[in-house]
């Protein structure tokens, strides 16, 4: 009884992050149309979508199996088996996207107080994906994990790890759309404002659902 109820729970986590996955990447694809830039992990995918045949979706799915070989290099013999599920959770993330961009195929703002409202729309999406993702506490996207190996190698701060590995991306990003276009294709303020308040709209998500479910078991 006691195990088949440990399952449920279980399942019930994974279920609430497959959730989020689905809805980080409908603000992820919300942001990418409001044609102000991406957020910062999908700009070297999104750059290289616009410069070759594959979709963004695809490139999110290579570029995030390539971060989990990276972990792999950098943990050695502390990289758990139970981390390879990063792979599967790559595909969907990868898979999601692209359905919610073909969802999303009519909207093209023109206008760029409205492409600005979309963006911060995105941002509120990504952001409860986010926080869905964290509250399920089962298993973490490649990017993330990523930047837990740097520090779990070098014992560096997540969260400043975390804004550096986002800038290296935006950086990369640029470089590529530099290469690629002789111009800046894919990477403009909308990816500095999505690295800037994702996060701290995640964390006052949490933050208001905590208050919501203490005031509920108080009743």
């Amino acid at each position: 009884m006691e195990k088949r109820m440990m399952k449920t729970e279980l399942l019930k986590k994974y279920l609430i992050f497959l959730i989020g996955l689905f809805i980080s990447s409908f603000g992820v694809s919300v942001i990418t149309k409001a044609d102000l830039g991406t957020s910062p992990i999908s700009s070297i995918p999104y750059v290289l979508s616009l410069g070759f045949s594959l979709t963004l979706g695809n490139f999110t799915i290579l570029f995030n199996i390539l971060l989990v070989i990276f972990q792999i290099f950098i943990l050695g013999s502390e990289f758990k088996k139970t981390d390879l599920l990063q792979i599967i959770v790559a595909i969907l993330f990868g898979y999601f996207i692209d359905w919610t961009m073909i969802l999303l195929n009519w909207f093209h703002p023109d206008i760029y107080l409205v492409k600005v409202f979309f963006l911060f729309v995105g941002c509120l999406i990504l952001a409860l994906g986010v926080y869905f993702e964290v509250f399920a506490n089962v298993i973490m996207l490649p990017g993330e994990s990523f930047v837990r190996a740097i520090t779990l190698r070098w014992k560096t701060d997540f969260g400043n790890t975390k804004v550096c590995f986002d800038a290296s991306m935006t950086i990369v990003a640029a470089i590529i759309s530099l290469i690629l276009f002789h111009d800046l294709k894919g990477v403009r303020e909308g990816t500095v404002v999505a690295a800037l308040v994702v996060g701290i709209i995640a964390r006052m998500y949490g933050r208001f659902f905590q208050k919501m479910i203490k005031a509920n078991t108080r009743h």
